[in-house]
């Protein structure tokens, strides 16, 4: 067993963006082929605590990467009163030949990256090339950072930003770190409104258990929504838009807004396809719609970005190897298959 924390993962992701945008591209290629098992996550919710939960999620990813493994994340929105994230995570790979887990990871960086890096593909993929003229930002913690990064770090061409938070004094320090690395206008929005208007590409990564956004008007101007954090569009907002996502059958359940505009038009005709379509050319988007994206978040992607990391930080030397870890081990024995295998492009 080799154990990662978050400075060696940190390391690997902040450095190779590029590259991790390709893995989660082959991890939804092979997911859309088949070459994978991506059951529906489980969710740990309290009684006296109804906004956190703790989130199974288990996969197995075939094609280059034959990976198992299953990521623990838990949200506990309350964690930010006391100076602590939001969200904590362990990643566990097992070995596909033997079940034996062979590497235990810290994985909110993972997590974050993973999902910052599909909603980039997204964008990409929906805009047709890394250019926005103007971005909003609507909730700019974590997630919108490691975003913002992504694009940053791709070279994405941006003239101008939105930033909205309930707390505007987190857009502000967001829009501070902002400036360090872009030329770009930076505004702080005075509503949600603002954040929509005239910006060709939106971003949602708010904490919003019910939606809050109801006024179709908000999309009249045609624009890609990365809606990350799942909530926060009305049936009303689904309804006029041109819908995506990763997986129609993970999306549209625990009453995302996916699933809310299923309870009320008793269909799912409102989704018109996958990620996994449009990197197929099985689809395209009408550009003279809105176009939202709403990814529930794979567990086969958290597989993907893991093993990568796990392959460079092993083969680097790093991580803290634990060969005594189960019992009935032996000293120097171990399966060919726990070996680094590094990700390839085939």
């Amino acid at each position: 067993m080799t154990m990662i924390g978050a400075g060696d993962i940190a390391a690997e992701t902040d450095r190779h963006r590029p590259q991790l945008i390709e893995v989660v591209r082959a991890a939804y290629l092979a997911h859309d082929a088949g070459q994978s098992s991506n059951p529906h996550s489980s969710f740990l919710r309290f009684p006296h605590q109804n906004r956190s939960r703790i989130i199974s999620l288990p996969a197995y990813l075939g094609g280059e990467f034959e990976v198992a493994g299953n990521k623990w994340i838990a949200s506990f929105p309350d964690n930010t009163q006391h100076g602590i994230p939001r969200a904590s995570a362990t990643l566990i790979l097992n070995d596909c030949v033997t079940g034996y887990p062979f590497a235990c990871m810290e994985s909110s960086i993972v997590s974050a990256t993973r999902t910052a890096a599909s909603a980039v593909l997204g964008a990409q993929t929906l805009l047709g090339a890394r250019r926005a003229r103007r971005v909003g930002i609507v909730g700019t913690g974590l997630i919108a950072q490691h975003v913002w990064r992504f694009l940053r770090d791709l070279d994405w061409e941006i003239d101008g930003f939105r930033l909205f938070d309930l707390d505007p004094a987190a857009a502000g320090r967001f829009g501070a770190v902002m400036a360090e690395h872009t030329e770009a206008e930076i505004v702080v929005a005075d509503t949600v409104e603002d954040a929509f208007a005239d910006c060709d590409l939106v971003l949602l990564t708010t904490v919003a258990g019910e939606p809050h956004l109801h006024d179709p008007r908000l999309l009249a101007h045609s624009p890609v929504v990365l809606h990350l954090s799942l909530r926060d569009l009305a049936p009303e907002l689904i309804l006029a838009a041109q819908n995506f996502t990763d997986d129609v059958d993970h999306a549209v359940r625990e009453r995302t807004s996916l699933h809310l505009t299923e309870q009320r038009t008793g269909n799912r005709d409102f989704v018109d396809g996958t990620l996994g379509d449009l990197l197929r050319g099985r689809m395209r988007r009408d550009h003279g719609r809105p176009a939202v994206f709403s990814p529930f978040g794979l567990g086969v992607l958290d597989l993907a970005v893991g093993k990568w990391v796990h392959d460079r930080v092993v083969a680097a030397g790093r991580g803290r190897r634990e060969s005594d870890f189960f019992t009935g081990a032996r000293p120097g024995l171990a399966c060919p298959s726990w070996t680094t295998r590094p990700f390839s492009r085939r």
